[in-house]
């Protein structure tokens, strides 16, 4: 920016080059041509500012119709006024009751689903009987080696 000392050589070579006749001439051109440049200025700075607005605007509106296409779409349809729904009924639980069971016919069926002895237990595999060539040490894994080093 220029000081107020360049300010008055600047004038001072203005009034010598252009005389005291033309000088408020110039100055009131000089002043309308700022003036005019200012307002341009701030025109096109509003119009960015609107075309900016604008786009943002139509972003918030397509987010905010993505948004309800996205909850119409996870929402089930809702039936016309006047109509009436009706929904499956409830299924049953099926449970397998041991029929030797007393009062076995009289227990309800949400009583048998949750219990957990509704169903027979299911026996265990007979285990194999150990052959005559194993060793019998090898058969009974709950006994022990005896140990060299333990009287030590």
């Amino acid at each position: 920016m220029l000081s107020f000392p360049h300010l008055v050589v600047l004038f001072i070579i203005a009034l010598v080059i252009f005389g005291p006749q033309k000088l408020p001439e110039l100055a009131r051109m000089l002043g309308k041509a700022t003036a005019e440049f200012r307002k341009m200025t701030n025109d096109f700075r509003f119009a960015l500012e609107d075309e900016v607005r604008e786009l943002e605007r139509a972003t918030r509106l397509k987010e905010v119709e993505a948004a309800d296409a996205k909850r119409a779409a996870e929402q089930p349809p809702t039936p016309p006024d006047g109509t009436v729904t009706r929904s499956a009924p409830p299924e049953t639980p099926t449970t397998t009751v041991d029929p030797t069971a007393p009062y076995a016919d009289q227990v309800p069926a949400e009583f048998l689903a949750d219990h957990p002895m509704t169903t027979p237990p299911v026996p265990e595999p007979p285990a194999a009987a150990p052959s005559a060539a194993t060793p019998a040490a090898a058969t009974t894994p709950d006994k022990k080696a005896p140990d060299d080093n333990a009287g030590v």
